[in-house]
């Protein structure tokens, strides 16, 4: 029997879930459907019921229902309760398990797809929200030298605090960064959604530099600027989603999918 998945969001239509993991399930001869779910912003927690009742085996969650899931889940990975969101449920019985997938796959992106090392290397992260919290564990675990900067001072103040047992996290004001320069910039913010740019200083990008927006699509405005200022390599978050979704259908079918051959499909039809 075809074992049930779903992506629930709110929108969903955009969503590129499905074809990546069709593509995945073909590749890997697994024998599952995966949908796109369209839940009600008050309805995460009976859409969810619906699904179990229905007999599928999982879903993945994306906006804005990530820190729903969290509470909803009666079993989290360690990252999970680190990145405080869950974009990845796994039904078995009466347990629902939560897990966080970003992280992972920002990282397998960076490191693998984009052969860019985070070892010692000084990492701003832009942002101090929900995106922020899912990556945070798994960049400190790279060894990098990491920086958060965030327009709300407090937020990023707390952010660290939050994850003082896992690493010293440096916190700037953007005011503060006119003498610094990072080996890698990531924009964790929803500036790129509105068309807008932080307000990054000349300079702030090191020789030979990373310029990572986890938004996909378009060249987003942190991005231009990142080309016009010195950033050596500048990518999207394609491949974040693809390697994201990877580590999701991992989770359900204990088999890991080459991503390359996904990652390049998309970007044709970019």
């Amino acid at each position: 029997m075809t074992d049930k998945y779903a992506v629930i969001g709110n929108p969903i239509a955009h969503s590129k879930s499905p074809q990546i993991h069709q593509m995945f399930a073909l590749q890997t001869g697994q024998d599952i459907s995966y949908e796109a779910i369209l839940a009600p912003l008050d309805g995460f927690a009976s859409t969810i019921a619906r699904l179990r009742n229905g007999a599928y085996k999982g879903c993945s969650v994306t906006v804005p229902f990530k820190f729903e899931a969290f509470q909803l889940a009666t079993q989290l990975s360690k990252r999970a309760q680190a990145a405080q969101a869950v974009n990845t449920l796994k039904f078995d019985g009466g347990t629902i398990f939560g897990d966080n997938t970003d992280g992972s796959g920002l990282i397998s992106d960076i490191q693998q797809n984009l052969n860019f090392h985070l070892k010692a290397r000084r990492t701003l992260l832009m942002g101090a929200g929900g995106a922020a919290y899912g990556v945070i564990l798994p960049l400190l675990g790279t060894g990098s030298k990491l920086s958060v900067v965030n327009r709300t001072f407090e937020n990023a103040q707390r952010l660290a605090e939050v994850f003082l047992s896992q690493g010293n996290i440096e916190i700037f004001r953007y005011s503060e960064l006119g003498k610094q320069a990072f080996d890698c910039i990531i924009n964790a913010t929803s500036s790129s959604i509105a068309g807008e740019l932080p307000p990054l200083p000349h300079g702030i990008f090191a020789p030979g530099a990373l310029a990572y927006d986890m938004m996909y699509g378009s060249e987003t405005p942190f991005l231009k600027f990142a080309r016009e200022h010195g950033a050596a390599v500048v990518s999207d978050g394609l491949g974040m989603l693809v390697e994201q979704a990877a580590e999701a259908f991992f989770v359900w079918r204990g088999v890991r999918p080459e991503t390359a051959p996904v990652i390049a499909v998309l970007r044709k039809q970019q």
